[in-house]
């Protein structure tokens, strides 16, 4: 698990992809469990570009298996660096 700040919101993350998306950004594909976000407050799906997180902090949590809706070939990424 993972925090940080993102466009100006603490968030809470469980990282499942990191890659470089379609419009040729690195970027984190992540299920949100904490914190805000101005699309939605409840936990779900998000994807995260590299340059607008900060403050990241790793976190002692782990999370034990992938969530629902999990898709390790997305295709909003072109290229996968690193998955759960």
């Amino acid at each position: 698990m993972v925090t940080f700040r993102y466009n100006g919101m603490t968030r809470t993350v469980e990282p499942h992809l990191y890659g470089v998306n379609t419009a040729g950004h690195e970027a984190l594909s992540a299920y949100q469990t904490g914190g805000f976000s101005r699309s939605s407050d409840s936990p779900g799906w998000r994807m995260f570009l590299l340059s607008g997180i900060r403050d990241l902090v790793v976190e002692d949590a782990r999370f034990e298996r992938s969530r629902p809706g999990y898709n390790p070939h997305d295709s909003g990424m072109t290229r996968i660096f690193a998955q759960a």
